[in-house]
């Protein structure tokens, strides 16, 4: 099971952390039974670990006046494969990048600040990539459900 290695403990204060990561030590301690002492150690554990990868503020871009979230699917050529990801992790606008499966498959993730800069996303950055076999975009119309991070 993925949660090999972690305790009650660890797990309540994965859960609690995933619902608000800015939870204070002493509020986490509380709703464990430990001190805040040493609810510190176990989350710097958990970081150390590599279990949380880190802490961040999420945006909605729905919320952005004329913000565009779209999706691309891509095949690309075999030997072209370990390029195309190269230069899709170098673009700003693009914010999730993840090989699925099947030959040389990539799903992508971008968000725009109006439909030019989608525009030039696809003109100037990902229509000229070397070896693309293939190219579907999706934009995303409404956000129904988006659960962030791992559930436990």
């Amino acid at each position: 099971m993925f949660l090999d290695g972690l305790d009650e403990t660890d797990r309540k204060i994965l859960s609690l952390l995933i619902e608000n990561g800015r939870m204070r030590y002493s509020d986490l301690g509380d709703a464990v039974s430990l001190s805040r002492v040493a609810v510190r150690a176990r989350v710097q554990a958990l970081e150390e670990r590599g279990i949380i990868e880190g802490y961040t503020t999420i945006l909605n871009p729905q919320k952005i006046s004329g913000a565009v979230s779209c999706y691309f699917d891509m095949e690309t050529e075999p030997a072209s494969f370990a390029a195309v990801c190269r230069a899709l992790c170098a673009e700003p606008l693009i914010t999730q990048l993840y090989q699925i499966s099947g030959s040389c498959r990539l799903h992508i993730h971008a968000v725009c600040a109006n439909q030019a800069e989608l525009e030039y996303l696809l003109s100037h950055v990902l229509e000229p990539l070397p070896g693309i076999r293939k190219l579907e975009q999706n934009v995303i119309l409404l956000r129904l459900k988006d659960v962030k991070g791992l559930r436990l």
